[in-house]
């Protein structure tokens, strides 16, 4: 039996995982090859599945529950690819605040599952500015220690660590960067790639498609502190209808969006872990990113027209209570219908991820 190739992509939240697998997918099925790409969350309704849609290749979502604490659901979404839609090769991303993946998914993956999966060196991508404020120990960082602790247990796991974004980069910041990156984890083999303009991505996508060892690395997790780490961030996914009486610029109200969360954020100086805005309609689309309190909008994509319906899924992470980032959401939904749209709040989900209690866990290496 042929085994199907599984690339896994873990990386904290706002580190450019899904931008990585849309340029991968792009790039493979452009190469004659079936693509299945898995995404993961605490709930459902996620941009990254409505964005991920868009590659053409076939999408399944894992949500409810992280990868390592519904190892039922990967293997049954994986198997699901493989068999039934006959793919080459699955691209999964675990949730992004997950670690200690190597023990609880790689290390059951290559007992259990051998025969039906060949596993791609576990890659764990990071943002380069959350990267150097973590491992340089920033004073000016406000993300939660516990929140860095998980932050740096997935780096510390990984057997490819991705530096993304280099774009932002000057050719100085990012050398004194992958310096730091092989003085913290020495052995481990380090990239350098921006997601968003592709450089580097063809070299990655070599080294995961010919890589044959995986998982070689398992640390200590301290599960309180990760348990902690978690639970610090309010979680929201919202699907929100919206309706319009003339010509709108449907971009516009999609940075408009985002731009008010990050307004609120900043007077309530509390930190982003990411948040992303994703308005659809008949004519396009468009995605809207922000990956800290301070950071810049990225907006993308492009609406022809000016169609008067339009679809809003919006997914937030942020370091404060549910019912507080909630409460923040609507009001930002509801001062949109202060002018020519209207909106109507179709499902919305606040929540705080529970303890992780991972199905396996593999004490040692495969």
């Amino acid at each position: 039996m042929m085994k199907t190739r599984l690339i896994l992509v873990g990386g904290f939240l706002g580190a450019g995982k899904t931008t990585l697998l849309w340029e991968a997918a792009k790039r493979l099925s452009a190469g004659g090859k079936r693509i299945g790409l898995i995404t993961n969350d605490q709930a459902p309704d996620l941009v990254d599945s409505a964005l991920l849609e868009r590659t053409g290749a076939t999408v399944q979502e894992v949500a409810g529950s992280c990868f390592c604490c519904n190892f039922a659901g990967l293997i049954n979404s994986s198997r699901n690819l493989a068999v039934n839609e006959r793919v080459d090769i699955i691209i999964a991303e675990p949730v992004g605040s997950c670690t200690d993946l190597s023990a609880t998914i790689v290390q059951p993956l290559k007992d259990k599952h051998k025969k039906e999966f060949m596993l791609a060196p576990f890659t764990v991508l990071a943002d380069p500015i959350r990267f150097r404020e973590i491992l340089a120990h920033d004073p000016g960082s406000r993300l939660h220690k516990s929140a860095a602790y998980i932050f740096r247990k997935q780096l510390e796991e990984a057997d490819l660590i991705v530096l993304n974004k280099t774009d932002l980069l000057k050719p100085a910041e990012l050398k004194q960067l992958v310096a730091l990156a092989k003085r913290e984890f020495p052995g481990t083999d380090i990239l350098c790639v921006s997601a968003a303009t592709g450089t580097g991505v063809d070299k990655w996508l070599d080294l995961v498609l010919s890589g044959t060892k995986s998982g070689q690395k398992i640390t200590d997790v301290d599960y309180n502190t990760y348990a902690e780490g978690e639970a610090v961030l309010g979680w929201l996914n919202a699907v929100v209808k919206l309706s319009a009486k003339g010509k709108t610029n449907w971009a516009a109200v999609c940075r408009k969006v985002i731009a008010g969360l990050q307004a609120k954020f900043k007077k309530k100086q509390t930190e982003v872990a990411h948040v992303k805005v994703f308005l659809s309609t008949s004519s396009g689309f468009v995605v809207a990113n922000l990956t800290s309190a301070n950071g810049i909008i990225s907006v993308r994509g492009a609406i022809k027209g000016s169609p008067v319906k339009a679809e809003m899924i919006v997914n937030a992470r942020a370091q404060m209570l549910p019912d507080e980032l909630e409460k923040l959401v609507r009001r930002i939904i509801a001062g949109m219908a202060t002018g020519s749209i209207k909106t109507i709040i179709s499902h919305l989900q606040s929540l705080s991820p529970g303890r992780p209690r991972p199905t396996h866990r593999y004490p040692s290496v495969v």
